[in-house]
């Protein structure tokens, strides 16, 4: 297949949680049709091996591609991205970009000469993959890094409880650690993270910098989109959101996620008889 820029972008993760990278993608380039696949009938990836992950990972790519005619993948999951995107990468390479939310938090954090230790908070998967201490030590070995797994966060955002005192109070108990002490900026590893990423820079007085996997990730793809011209000049039709399994409760989360109500489409690509 050739990419041409009226095709539509792309994204998936294990839930609902990559809508964050989605809806900032949607607001940085809002001519660009995007296409949400979030496999809920699958999650949570995090107690998945690797190469389920895999198998997964590329049974949707291979939807948005050959389906939904993509001209590029976003990974919007840190657990796909660490077990599938060399995999997705190297399988596409030369026909569409594909891009992980891992790589551009690295590639933003290591750029800033400014920070001399970076904090990583994440969900214990993430953490006990220990991708990004292997990046940073890999591509900056002089940067100081620590991390702190960071469980109760994305339950708690998913039941809608951030920006009160409940998400104050959960917030304060992590960012107190000691694990996080004397940071110059703190990675979001996780793709629901950004609807605390206020609150977040509010308990340091904007004395550390925050980085926010939707915001960065977004980013890049403009870039990568503007260099290979695939960046569209018009909108070429809407937004399209897909699930594997349904429930109410999704529902509900992804106003939390997206900001407004949308309309979610099941369609479950293993059971295509």
């Amino acid at each position: 297949m050739i990419a041409h820029k009226h095709q539509p972008i792309g994204v998936f993760d294990s839930g609902i949680g990559g809508l964050t990278v989605a809806n900032a993608v949607s607001k940085l380039l809002p001519n660009e049709q995007i296409v949400y696949f979030g496999d809920t009938a699958h999650l949570p990836y995090g107690d998945k091996s690797k190469e389920l992950i895999r198998s997964y990972a590329t049974t949707i790519t291979d939807f948005l591609l050959h389906e939904k005619k993509c001209k590029a993948i976003v990974i919007a999951c840190n657990t796909a991205s660490a077990a599938a995107y060399e995999v997705l990468r190297d399988t596409y390479k030369g026909l569409v970009p594909v891009i992980n939310v891992i790589d551009p938090m690295i590639e933003a954090v290591i750029a800033d000469e400014t920070i001399k230790k970076v904090g990583v908070i994440a969900t214990k998967t993430t953490i006990a993959s220990g991708v990004y201490p292997e990046k940073f030590s890999r591509r900056k070995p002089e940067l100081n890094y620590t991390e702190l797994a960071t469980p109760l966060l994305a339950s708690m955002i998913e039941e809608g409880y951030y920006n009160n005192n409940i998400s104050h109070a959960v917030l304060e108990s992590y960012l107190l650690n000691e694990a996080l002490q004397g940071i110059d900026a703190l990675v979001l590893a996780c793709t629901h993270y950004p609807l605390i990423k206020n609150e977040i820079s509010s308990f340091y007085k904007n004395n550390v910098k925050v980085f926010d996997s939707a915001e960065v990730v977004a980013r890049k793809l403009k870039w990568i989109l503007e260099k290979e011209n695939l960046a569209s000049d018009a909108k070429s039709a809407e937004d399209i959101f897909y699930v594997s399994d349904f429930t109410e409760s999704f529902a509900h989360t992804t106003r939390i996620f997206w900001g407004k109500e949308i309309r979610l489409e099941l369609n479950n690509i293993w059971k295509k008889d």
